[in-house]
């Protein structure tokens, strides 16, 4: 079975107490291309971090992320939810473990993570820093190695996932007992039943955000949400955006995207290039 994040970054910082130097850690972390590691100073700076987290923020090197925030890398939203975090855990010495979110590879592709950051303390007891790690979600199993009931299940919550579904609702489907659906669904895709069906929600809310122009509060009915606030609140908790924000985002990527290929398609054939029209 693989790791959790929080099992992961548990035994780092035990191994980095008991004396293991953080060039170690950051030349491990490089060979996990599906985890992006970090250790930041007690303001929050970057101070050690992995080739995974440097290419999801479409930087050049690790040089352009030590001694930065994510509010300095990142613009808007995107920097500043992290960063709050950060500062929390940094505050208060409660650590998170295992956060749903959704995270951004450059250019704007989305990835499912799960994300886990632990307050590092000095000799004294005193918070110094952070260390965290968010591993990207995804199934380490072949479908066909799912039980029938279990696939049944998960089929259910994909296509019906705007009703009242539940994990003990979907493990009577299974025909399992709640706690062996449990475990079956952290087995297959890393997640609680309660993670998988905020991110099946989610992710479907996304796509309508991204491909219509329909209302926002018309969106949470359909992708399972009581209200329009409930659906905020849960889809900035996984993006760190808001639906409306994360609905500009795309379109002002798209926007870049189409100037980009046009300006490329005009170097192409060699003709003047042109001032683009912006509406």
């Amino acid at each position: 079975m693989t790791p959790s994040p929080s099992h992961l970054v548990s035994s780092v910082t035990a191994n980095a107490a008991a004396g293991i130097d953080r060039a170690l850690l950051e030349e491990l972390f490089d060979h996990t291309p599906d985890i992006a590691f970090f250790i930041k100073d007690a303001a929050g700076r970057y101070s050690t971090v992995n080739h995974s987290l440097v290419e999801r923020h479409g930087l050049k090197g690790k040089a352009d992320l030590i001694g930065r925030r994510p509010a300095d890398v990142c613009a808007g939203s995107l920097g500043r939810i992290p960063t709050e975090q950060d500062a929390a855990v940094l505050r208060t010495g409660r650590p998170i473990v295992d956060h749903l979110e959704l995270h951004w590879l450059l250019p704007h592709r989305p990835v499912w993570c799960l994300t886990t950051k632990l307050p590092l303390r000095d000799a004294a007891g005193k918070i110094c820093g952070l260390i965290g790690l968010s591993k990207d979600v995804r199934a380490p199993i072949s479908p066909r190695e799912i039980q029938p009931g279990i696939a049944t299940a998960i089929l259910y919550l994909e296509t019906n996932y705007a009703e009242s579904v539940s994990p003990s609702r979907l493990a009577r489907l299974a025909r399992v007992p709640p706690a062996r659906f449990g475990r079956a669904v952290k087995r297959i895709f890393g997640l609680t039943p309660v993670q998988l069906i905020a991110k099946t929600r989610i992710a479907a809310a996304s796509l309508t955000l991204r491909d219509s122009a329909r209302a926002v509060a018309e969106i949470a009915h359909e992708c399972g949400f009581s209200d329009h606030s409930a659906f905020t609140r849960a889809f900035r908790a996984a993006t760190g955006v808001a639906p409306t924000e994360f609905r500009q985002m795309h379109r002002t990527a798209q926007t870049r995207a189409q100037l980009e290929s046009g300006r490329k398609g005009v170097r192409r054939c060699g003709c003047a290039p042109r001032a683009p029209t912006v509406a």
